[in-house]
């Protein structure tokens, strides 16, 4: 589909729609750039007030995988207001709005519409310095690999739905999504990296595979070294996965390989994630993060060992 979508020419757009960037990068004049995102989805749990916050933290996520830093967003709602007393709509806004102040941006207000299936995300808008943002492109041959939060959202949300998952580990779930990765974008700075992603719908292995394709590098994931969710491996087993991976898998075809990988673990790489950890590519360890992998020399693909 994009494919019939016309380019833009503009010097000023840094960043675009080629390479499968998190975020858009536009140029201003006094040397910085704007960074503008947009995100939504309808509720991955029961709770309204998470709901919100996770929300909230995957629409800034976008921004914070550029190198940017947040300062305002826009509200996108679509709800049935006779499905609900009005309070589960507000502690929506609630959670949207206490994640937005936590990420130091401002909320200006947004738009919407009655829908009977539930939706909200944001649009939101950030500041970055163009000379150190994050891009696609930038990953180069000896970098490692460093994920700032565990993998499995997608399968202990499932579990959750089909009554399959305990407290605990829905709560530790809610935990990870409802994390802004600010931090994580920090400490990526501090070390002069140049290229990070967030890892949400495409999965760990093809949001790692939009770098390789741009970098024209290979990417080889250690599949030991990856942080998992609580209960993550007993819920494949019962059968709780995703759509989503199939489709992921489906896409990434003979560019995703696997060599003395339990299958369990093939379904982790391809869950698809919300509010994802940050994955950034480095010559120095991110502090908070854990080391995943390397990216070597190589035709684009994804390998797990």
């Amino acid at each position: 589909m994009l494919r019939h979508l016309p380019r833009s020419t503009d010097p000023n757009l840094l960043v675009g729609f080629e390479n499968r960037d998190d975020a858009g990068v536009f140029a201003m004049p006094d040397g910085r750039a704007l960074v503008q995102t947009v995100d939504y989805f309808t509720p991955v749990v029961d709770d309204p007030y998470a709901y919100g916050q996770i929300a909230a933290a995957n629409a800034l996520s976008d921004i914070y995988a550029m190198g940017g830093t947040p300062i305002t967003v826009l509200n996108i709602a679509c709800f049935n207001p006779l499905a609900a007393p009005p309070e589960v709509w507000a502690q929506i806004l609630k959670g949207m709005h206490d994640k937005t102040v936590e990420a130091g941006a401002v909320v200006m207000g947004g738009h919407s519409v009655e829908d009977n299936e539930p939706k909200f995300g944001m649009a939101v808008t950030g500041l970055v310095d163009p000379n150190k943002m994050f891009v696609n492109t930038m990953a180069r041959p000896g970098d490692a690999i460093y994920l700032s939060k565990p993998l499995g959202t997608g399968i202990v949300t499932t579990a959750a739905k089909n009554n399959a998952a305990s407290e605990e580990e829905l709560a530790a779930a809610i935990q990870a999504m409802s994390t802004l990765n600010r931090v994580a974008c920090e400490e990526a700075l501090k070390v002069g990296s140049r290229c990070a992603t967030d890892i949400t719908g495409f999965s760990l292995a093809g949001h790692l595979f939009n770098i390789a394709r741009a970098s024209e590098v290979s990417i080889e994931i250690e599949w030991a070294e990856l942080p998992v969710l609580l209960g993550v491996q007993r819920m494949i087993a019962e059968g709780q996965t995703t759509g989503g991976a199939v489709k992921n898998r489906k896409f990434l075809g003979d560019s995703l390989s696997f060599k003395g990988v339990p299958e369990w673990i093939e379904h982790v790489v391809l869950d698809p994630q919300t509010s994802g950890g940050l994955a950034v590519l480095a010559s120095e360890p991110v502090a908070g993060s854990v080391r995943i992998g390397t990216v070597i020399e190589g035709a684009p693909q994804i390998r797990v060992v």
